[in-house]
């Protein structure tokens, strides 16, 4: 018989280390990318939440409401237009709007059923820190 070497155990494989994984190489790029991501949303201008609740008899006649928003400059921010049936507007309307801190004004041009003109409903607006502004709106006294 022939003498066979010894047979030598295979060395174990070497272990890859933390820094060559796929993930590592790309760790730096997301953090950054989860970074700027942050920076962008804390630093951009926050969507609010206008709520107006409908007060008094006029609201029940109500066909559509004409909804604007401008700053003290005057320059129009938002305009949303909303139509409703025969049984008046709903008992809470509800707008998103870009808004940052400051004064602003809301303007409603509501169109009663059987008028061709439209009442107009002005309200003031001081936004702050809330995410939510909560506003109750009568219509004027109309006269015939």
């Amino acid at each position: 018989m022939a003498d066979t070497p010894p047979s030598e155990t295979p060395a174990a494989p070497a272990r890859k280390g933390f820094r060559s994984s796929p993930l590592a190489k790309r760790l730096p790029l997301l953090l950054a990318v989860g970074l700027g991501v942050w920076l962008w949303q804390i630093t951009g201008i926050p969507e609010r939440e206008l709520v107006i609740h409908p007060s008094g008899d006029g609201w029940r006649q109500a066909r559509a409401v004409d909804f604007q928003v401008s700053g003290a400059d005057g320059e129009l921010i938002k305009r949303e237009e909303r139509f409703f049936g025969d049984t008046g507007a709903p008992p809470e309307l509800t707008f998103k709007v870009d808004l940052p801190e400051g004064d602003f004004r809301a303007v409603f041009y509501v169109k009663l059923a059987g008028r061709e003109q439209r009442q107009r409903v002005e309200e003031q607006l001081s936004v702050g820190e809330e995410r939510y502004i909560v506003r109750q709106v009568e219509l004027p006294a109309a006269t015939r």
